[in-house]
């Protein structure tokens, strides 16, 4: 009996071990797949902040350097020699047109001019003593000739002596600011040496340089803006004039800017960085700049629609700064992400929360 039960023993015991491990794969299988689901349960939602597409103006700027110049300047010389006896205004001081700023020792010129006027003097009542008795044929034509060319050339001396003496004062040619003083008071001054540089600072020129390929794009009274480091307002300015010539050279024109400084924050000299306007777009749909993403073919925003971010390429127009217009591809009031959009991908669940929040969140 017992030799007949030993192969059917034999086979159960087989078939129990072989269960229990596809009851094992099973139930792990099912703990997996809880799993599974509990994890894109709690996938968290990417942070983001957003901007609605704005309906708003745009321009194109040509951005470049410009350097500021004074329209009036003058370098104030010597026109005589001497002593610089005082000195009237300082560096920083306004002056007008014709303002004293120094004198040089009179003294010497004034004795010329005395001397120049007795000599015509003299000449002067010779020859009216002479055409007094001229009619008596007592004085030949010759002489008579002769002391009015006298009396000529003491005339033009005369007027020197008083030229001299008039340029012992030093005067302004034109208003402006005294930028630059080169002499000190008891210094010798030459003839033609420099004392002074004066600049017309109310109205500033900046200069700059355009490649030929804009030119059609610019003409006089266009508007421009500059900015220079310091400042925090940027200055208003206008196209003044327009070169006439292409530089060979450089392949560029001159462009001179006109800016109001009345208030006088500018100052001839400065390197500022200037944006010409070229040409501005009403009414076209606006998004800021941040919000876009570059691809092979152009560009792309991710745009919010019930709480998830879609990818949506656009066609981009002019851009001001931290602007841009979007000629393709978006409508006005759509949501637009402006932070965040990195993390993103097409049916990515995202979480709006406001700019200061997400970047405390960085």
């Amino acid at each position: 009996m017992s030799h007949k039960f030993a192969p059917a023993l034999a086979l159960l015991v087989l078939l129990s071990g072989c269960s229990q491990p596809a009851a094992e794969d099973t139930e792990t299988a099912a703990t997996d797949a809880v799993e599974t689901v509990e994890t894109a349960e709690a996938t968290p939602k990417v942070p983001v902040e957003i901007q609605p597409v704005a309906v708003d103006s745009i321009s194109a700027y040509y951005r470049t350097t410009a350097l500021l110049e004074a329209p009036e300047e003058a370098q104030v010389v010597a026109r005589v020699s001497g002593l610089v006896e005082s000195l009237h205004v300082e560096e920083g001081q306004r002056v007008e047109a014709g303002q004293k700023l120094a004198t040089i020792d009179p003294r010497r010129y004034r004795l010329a001019l005395n001397k120049a006027q007795a000599e015509l003097d003299v000449i002067d009542q010779e020859l009216e003593r002479l055409n007094a008795i001229a009619n008596q044929q007592l004085v030949s034509q010759e002489t008579l000739a002769k002391l009015v060319y006298r009396r000529q050339a003491a005339l033009a001396d005369r007027d020197i002596a008083a030229l001299q003496l008039e340029y012992s004062t030093v005067a302004s040619p034109i208003a402006g600011v005294v930028a630059k003083r080169f002499v000190k008071r008891g210094k010798m001054a030459s003839e033609m040496d420099a004392l002074f540089h004066i600049v017309q600072q109310d109205t500033l020129h900046g200069i700059l340089h355009l490649p030929e390929r804009e030119l059609s794009k610019v003409r006089p009274g266009q508007s421009a803006e500059l900015t220079v480091d310091g400042l925090d307002t940027p200055q208003r300015a206008q196209v003044l004039r327009i070169a006439p010539v292409v530089d060979p050279d450089t392949g560029t024109f001159k462009i001179t800017l006109s800016i109001d400084n009345q208030q006088g924050e500018l100052k001839a000299g400065m390197l500022s960085r200037a944006r010409l306007r070229f040409d501005t777009h009403h009414d076209t749909l606006v998004v800021p700049r941040m919000a876009l993403l570059r691809q092979d073919l152009g560009h792309s925003v991710f745009v919010i629609e019930e709480g998830l971010a879609r990818s949506q390429a656009v066609q981009v127009g002019f851009q001001d700064g931290e602007r841009v217009e979007i000629l393709q591809g978006l409508q006005a009031g759509q949501q637009v992400v402006v932070r965040g959009q990195h993390q993103l991908k097409d049916d990515a669940e995202v979480e709006v929360i406001p700019s200061l929040q997400l970047a405390a969140q960085r």
